[in-house]
């Protein structure tokens, strides 16, 4: 019979073979964290621009936000404009997309860069943003030259 063990001792059951279906990660976000990491349009815009590259500088990522907000070209950015939103960034947004491992944040350079989560959560949003917010990708992916055209 296949479930006694054998004359060495070794166990033959079926129960003890490696299983086909593997369990997920500990490590994975669940899906509340994922909808809460993408529940704000400047967290969204935040992670489309990870599509784009996938480092950013902070001023850098505050002017695209703040042109796309504000529906102009990116070198009309007000510098009061860019600040406005600098400051969201800094102080709640990329936090929050840190502390969900997202994303990581150098303060010594200001420099955002993805994370361990960053590919489930940009899934997520690519799985959704189509019809969630079409022309905030489309701005967020879009090169920062290409406004000026």
């Amino acid at each position: 019979m296949s479930n006694e063990p054998d004359p060495a001792g070794e166990a033959t059951s079926d129960a003890s073979a490696p299983s086909e279906t593997q369990l997920p990660s500990l490590d994975i976000l669940e899906m509340e964290t994922v909808y809460e990491a993408l529940g704000n349009s400047r967290r969204r815009y935040l992670c489309y621009t990870l599509f784009e590259d996938t480092e950013w500088s902070l001023t850098d990522l505050a002017t695209k936000i703040a042109a796309w907000e504000n529906d102009i070209p990116e070198q009309a950015v007000t510098e009061d404009q860019r600040e406005e939103v600098y400051v969201s960034l800094y102080h709640a947004h990329v936090p929050k997309l840190v502390d969900e491992g997202v994303i990581t944040f150098d303060e010594a350079t200001e420099t955002i860069t993805t994370a361990d989560h960053a590919e489930q959560v940009l899934a997520a949003l690519e799985g959704i943003g189509a019809s969630l917010d079409s022309k905030q990708e489309t701005h967020a992916r879009s090169d920062m030259d290409e406004q000026e055209q």
